[in-house]
């Protein structure tokens, strides 16, 4: 008997501007899913009963509805997991929010419902209240860790491996249509040809060989499988991340490179043009957490306030809001990554023409 498998969701097919070169078509399709690297994934947990799906109840004319919410155990496993693909260096990074707004993968654990996931940026075009990955299975069970580096590696834009047209598959397929038409899956054909015996285009693969051991492969009982030969007995992937499977999302999403930062960071350099009396602001985003000095050089007699937005309103940080500050104003402030900030320059008096620029350091 197969295990249970994942089910992609049908999407459809990426429509290109015509007159397209063949590298250049190739290039868009094989990135169209694929995150833009240095990318924070956010993901979200449903949890408790507050969300889920109403299904018919089998022989009757009644519904019930079945939460999305998943105990505590099911969301550590899949928090590894991420940890698991994170480990690797990659130049994506996820972080776990609990405002579903803010997340780009929301996570149910609705049994009875497969598992399955968005590939890559497709979970952009999933509305903020449903999920974009969903775990229909006991992950704490021997084996189905693998379950959730599968879907994970769905989320990050990999696809099936079996259905690469490097492998040279020969399916036996109405045996392999039998076979998930029973328990656990329950497919129909449709579904069964979508996800297994179709094969991918050329450029949307993983790679440019098949990989058996890919966590992206599934485990085939025997029977199925015609040809490779050494694969009528069945096939087994072991459930882990493969050599290929890192060497794939690394040649992706490769790891920044190490650098120092630079003595003087500018949030933003312009020249402003202000007579005495008059101020304007700036809008700060740090690029990373950390105290910076902010300050003004150009003009004369400068004061230089910080606020931090807060429920879309500004608040006092840091600076001065008096007048008589001496030239070229500096303010220390510690600001975080994320969060936006406004800078407000007055210019008291000027001792001739020149700029003022807000620096960041």
């Amino acid at each position: 008997m197969p295990g249970r498998y994942c089910s992609l969701v049908q999407a459809s097919a990426p429509v290109f501007a015509p007159g397209l070169t063949a590298e250049r078509l190739s290039a868009l399709i094989g990135g169209h899913r694929m995150w833009v690297n240095g990318t924070v994934l956010h993901y979200y947990f449903f949890d408790g009963d507050a969300d889920g799906s109403v299904i018919p109840v089998p022989g009757t004319a009644e519904t019930r509805r079945v939460p999305w919410g998943g105990a505590k155990e099911q969301q550590d496993v899949v928090r590894e997991c991420f940890e698991e693909w994170q480990g690797l260096g990659i130049g994506v990074t996820f972080t776990e929010v609990d405002d579903r707004t803010e997340a780009e993968l929301r996570i149910g654990f609705q049994l009875g419902d497969g598992s399955w996931s968005t590939v890559g940026r497709d979970a952009l075009q999933v509305g903020l209240n449903e999920r974009t990955m969903n775990f229909g299975w006991d992950l704490t069970e021997p084996g189905e860790r693998g379950t959730a580096l599968h879907e994970i590696g769905h989320a990050l834009g990999m696809l099936h491996e079996h259905q690469s047209p490097f492998a040279g598959i020969h399916w036996d397929d109405e045996a392999v249509y039998d076979e998930l038409a029973g328990p656990p899956n329950f497919w129909n054909r449709d579904r069964t040809y979508f996800n297994i015996l179709r094969k991918l285009d050329p450029d949307e693969v993983n790679g440019s060989v098949w990989d058996p051991q890919s966590i992206m492969e599934y485990s085939f009982p025997p029977g199925l499988i015609l040809e490779p030969e050494q694969f009528r007995a069945g096939l087994n992937p072991l459930g882990t991340l493969s050599a290929l499977d890192k060497e794939f999302v690394l040649r992706w999403y490769p790891p920044a490179e190490p650098t120092r930062p630079p003595a003087l960071v500018p949030f933003r350099s312009a020249p402003l043009g202000l007579r005495p009396g008059e101020q304007a602001d700036f809008t700060v985003e740090p690029p990373e957490t950390r105290t910076y000095t902010v300050g003004t050089f150009g003009d004369s007699d400068t004061v230089v306030v910080v606020f931090e937005e807060r429920d879309g309103e500004p608040r006092y940080l840091a600076g001065q809001d008096d007048g008589g500050s001496p030239d070229n104003a500096t303010v220390r402030a510690r600001l975080v990554k994320g969060r936006r900030y406004f800078v407000r320059v007055r210019l008291y008096s000027s001792w001739g023409p020149g700029e003022t620029a807000v620096m960041c350091w």
